[in-house]
């Protein structure tokens, strides 16, 4: 029988991560980098929310791998959490898992579609306009 694996995606702005989850012995990686040294301290909490909520017990038997590209380093660090939640809770298929997420935080199952407006003419950015002088 063919081995599960499971592939989601998680965007942020204009980051985009996409997650590969199979069944092995615990390692996160994100862009080739183990977990636990990715990015600096406020990055690294918020790309180990799910793993911390999911709990030891889960995560010991998966193996995630997450590639992100675009945008700054937080959008991609909420990029790659929506995508390793999506992931685990796909591939364990536990509504126990899936609940603990959506209590936390909604924004672990779901990407945030937000986008910047663009600046048009007339003004200094996307509502400002510039400012009218009669005299």
């Amino acid at each position: 029988m063919a081995e599960k694996i499971v592939n989601t995606s998680g965007k942020h702005k204009t980051a985009v991560a996409r997650a590969t989850v199979k069944s092995g012995t615990g390692i996160v990686r994100i862009n080739k980098i183990p977990l636990p040294v990715y990015g600096n301290w406020l990055v690294n909490q918020k790309v180990s929310e799910p793993v911390n909520i999911a709990g030891d017990a889960v995560i010991s038997k998966l193996d995630i791998i997450v590639t992100v590209e675009g945008g700054g380093f937080v959008g991609q660090a909420n990029a790659a959490r929506t995508a390793i939640a999506k992931g685990i809770v796909e591939f364990t298929n536990d509504t126990a898992v899936r609940d603990a997420f959506a209590e936390f935080d909604r924004s672990l199952l779901v990407s945030d579609s937000r986008q910047k407006e663009p600046k048009y003419f007339g003004g200094p950015g996307a509502r400002a306009r510039y400012q009218k002088s009669y005299r």
